[in-house]
C-alpha cells in the first residue's frame, strides 16, 4: 500500500508520518524513514516536524543514487517512509509502487511550489498512491485554511527553510513573487 501525504508547509506532514510510521512500529514491524541530505532543518539524522516532533531517518541524496539507495536499504522492512519528497527526482514514484506491492509505503511532502506550479515527483506518487491525505495548513493572513505555500524572500525554486522564510496562505493571499 502506498500513501501519499501532502499538503503546503505547516500543514504537519511529516507529523503525519511519524505518527503513521510509529503506530506500524508498536504493531511490531519494522520500519524505516528516509530524508533528503540537503534538509538540514531542525535535525540532521531525523525527519523532524516544525511543532518538535522527531523520528530516526537514513540520510540520501536527492538523486537518482538516493533513489536507489532507498530501493536497495527498504529490501528488510516492512514500511518504508520518504519525507520531503519534493526534492527527489521523479523516478523516486516508481520505485515507491514497486515497493507499495510488497510493503506500506509513505510518503510525504509539498505538492505545490511556491509559485503554486506541482512538483512532478509528488504528482506522480499522488498517481500512484493508494490513498492520499491532502492536509490543509492556517493561513498566516486570515485564518482560513491554507493550501499555498507562501515565499517570503527570493531565491531559486528548490530552497530549503521553515518559519520566517515560508508561510501558509489561502487561495486568496497567497502571491508569486516577481
Amino acid at each position: 500500500m502506498l500513501v501519499a501525504i501532502v499538503g503546503p508547509m505547516f500543514a504537519g506532514k511529516t507529523t503525519e508520518l511519524i505518527r503513521l510510521v510509529e503506530r506500524q512500529v508498536i504493531a511490531g514491524r519494522r520500519a524505516i524513514v528516509f530524508k533528503p541530505t540537503i534538509d538540514d532543518r531542525y535535525d540532521p539524522d531525523a525527519v523532524a516536524a516544525h511543532n518538535g516532533a522527531k523520528y530516526k531517518a537514513v540520510r540520501v541524496a536527492p538523486d537518482e543514487s538516493g533513489v536507489g539507495a532507498i530501493k536497495e536499504l527498504s529490501a528488510s522492512y516492512q514500511v518504508v517512509a520518504v519525507d520531503e519528497v519534493q526534492f527527489f527526482p521523479p523516478s523516486l514514484a516508481e520505485v515507491l509502487n514497486e515497493l507499495a506491492d510488497e510493503k506500506l509505503v509513505v510518503a510525504a511532502g509539498l505538492n505545490l511550489d511556491y509559485r503554486g506550479q506541482p512538483f512532478e515527483t509528488t504528482m506522480r506518487i499522488m498517481a500512484y498512491a493508494d490513498k492520499v491525505v491532502s492536509l490543509t495548513a492556517v493561513c498566516t493572513v486570515c485564518g482560513r485554511p491554507a493550501t499555498r505555500t507562501q515565499r517570503l524572500a527570493p531565491g531559486p525554486r528548490i530552497y530549503v527553510g521553515g518559519a520566517g522564510l515560508y508561510e501558509a496562505r489561502c487561495r486568496r493571499h497567497h502571491s508569486v513573487p516577481g
